[in-house]
């Protein structure tokens, strides 16, 4: 099973991504009328994405958005939903021909709502992606690895985690410190939020997408 996993990765959508042959550019949006609260979170999501470009959705239509969004070569778009003015979902799309991803959103943190937290710098992080063992797990873990460039500037000592336990991918990003006596430490640099996968479907997010992959049921992470 890990050497279908590893064919899967040489041979998948985001395959160029990893490979740094194809570098991604995303572009970030909400629903049609989003809040305050959303809005403030999707600019410290902006933050955290290399090479991500806000677009304020207005009236625009999905399919219109999608059709502007591969005219303009991004390569993924990603939307913030909300729900009763708050952030509820997110939405990767890979462009131009899918796959698309839905994810429930909890627990969302930003920037000053954490103790001590950090400053981030414009270098591109370091990605880690922890514990995505199964296939379903491996094809979610490199959806959301393909949003960064993987050529990390390390001087920046910044590090972006996804890490998945029981189906929860748990978002954080921190900047290494190094201390005396050649010890490291971590200082978070926000936001913090929780992802659950909902749905992974073939098509880009303007299809009707009913060759859904997974609603999952099974486990992401393995046993």
């Amino acid at each position: 099973d890990e050497e279908d996993v590893a064919a899967d990765a040489q041979n998948d959508e985001f395959a160029k991504y990893f490979n740094c042959t194809a570098t991604p550019k995303i572009l970030v949006t909400t629903n049609k009328k989003s809040s305050l609260e959303t809005r403030k979170l999707l600019d410290e999501l902006t933050n955290v994405i290399p090479n991500s470009e806000y677009m304020k959705r207005g009236k625009v239509d999905m399919k219109n958005l999608v059709k502007e969004a591969v005219e303009r070569e991004y390569t993924h778009i990603l939307v913030l939903n909300e729900d009763m003015k708050k952030p509820n979902s997110i939405i990767v799309s890979h462009l131009p021909e899918g796959p698309t991803a839905t994810f429930r959103l909890t627990s969302v943190k930003l920037k000053k709502q954490l103790k001590r937290h950090g400053n981030a710098t414009n270098h591109k992080p370091e990605v880690i992606l922890n514990n995505f063992k199964t296939r379903l797990g491996h094809s979610v873990g490199r959806m959301l690895g393909s949003l960064f460039d993987m050529d990390p500037q390390f001087r920046g000592r910044n590090v972006v985690t996804f890490h998945n336990q029981r189906d929860f991918i748990f978002l954080r990003r921190h900047r290494y410190i190094f201390k005396k006596n050649a010890k490291v430490g971590l200082q978070e640099l926000g936001p913090r939020l929780t992802l659950k996968v909902a749905a992974l479907s073939e098509g880009n997010i303007r299809h009707d997408r009913r060759g859904v992959r997974v609603v999952p049921q099974p486990q992401t992470h393995g046993r």
